[in-house]
């Protein structure tokens, strides 16, 4: 059973947030642990349906919110990544909730690294799944290995809003960008992306526009110094998010560890999130 609700914060945003807990007994018999979902770009918060029997498997309870600018969650205009910590503390804190693991996909994934980062006595561990690394990561290529509207898009963002404005309304989306492995698990259980994408976008281009943004400016922490369990999760043939990307955040984050899936994409790599869930319950 999901619930949803807003929270006003201190500075008058609001976060629309949603709590949705196992329903029946888990095979541990435990208490649920609290996981906070970070959802990806574009989308809203509800919590990923493909993972709720899993979720139930290993006792999840999953807790997630709008990020600033989509669904009903007000914008924040400026946001960096680091700011989704603060925003994930908000939210515990008004569940009452003090320790929790976080898991992120796509541009989730670099908002739970935020939290690894800045929220290290309140985090269990992160997973990350297919995430970006900063923008002009020593040594790392890049744009390499994106697909050309991915680059387009995120180089206009390197320039500033009003061309990045300009790129997304004139985007189509390309099918290119997802391999067979990603079109398959689209006409699967990962359907549901498809919806919660086209909501993420219901009420303007705000939503996509801080996030691209963020992606490309400082992150206001830095992943070399996070020292909580990471672990993240790279199709190898993602044309998205670049393998690349998960090797140079596997080497720069102290005791990170990488699972590579050769054959996937950016979005059949959603199925390995599954296994993953354990991992965060046995740091839990």
């Amino acid at each position: 059973m999901t619930t949803e609700f807003d929270i006003r914060l201190t500075d008058g945003r609001t976060l629309h947030v949603y709590d949705h807990s196992p329903a029946g007994d888990t095979e541990r018999g435990a208490e649920p642990l609290p996981v906070l979902w970070h959802h990806g770009t574009p989308s809203i918060g509800l919590p990923p349906q493909p993972l709720f029997a899993a979720a139930r498997r290993h006792g999840i309870r999953w807790i997630s919110y709008d990020r600033p600018g989509y669904g009903g969650s007000t914008p924040a205009a400026g946001r960096d990544l680091a700011a989704a910590a603060a925003d994930t503390a908000a939210v515990a804190d008004a569940l009452g909730i003090t320790r929790f693991g976080v898991l992120g996909a796509s541009g989730g994934a670099n908002h739970a690294l935020a939290c690894a980062a800045l929220l290290p006595d309140r985090v269990a561990g992160v997973v990350s799944v297919a995430g970006l690394a900063p923008y002009g990561a020593p040594g790392l290529d890049w744009f390499a290995g994106m697909y050309p509207g991915g680059r387009a898009e995120l180089r206009a963002a390197v320039a500033d809003r009003a061309e990045l404005t300009a790129e997304l309304a004139l985007a189509d989306f390309d099918p290119e960008m997802f391999t067979p492995q990603d079109h398959a698990a689209l006409q699967g259980d990962w359907s549901w992306l498809g919806d919660v994408a086209q909501r993420g976008t219901a009420s303007g281009l705000d939503g996509i526009l801080d996030d691209d943004l963020a992606y490309v400016a400082p992150w206001g922490f830095d992943p070399e110094r996070i020292t909580v369990p990471v672990l993240l999760l790279h199709g190898g043939a993602d044309r998205v998010v670049p393998a690349s990307h998960g090797e140079w955040l596997a080497r720069a984050i102290p005791g990170a560890e990488l699972r590579r899936y050769p054959a996937d994409g950016h979005l059949s790599i959603l199925n390995a999130a599954a296994c993953a869930l354990s991992w965060l319950r046995i740091r839990g």
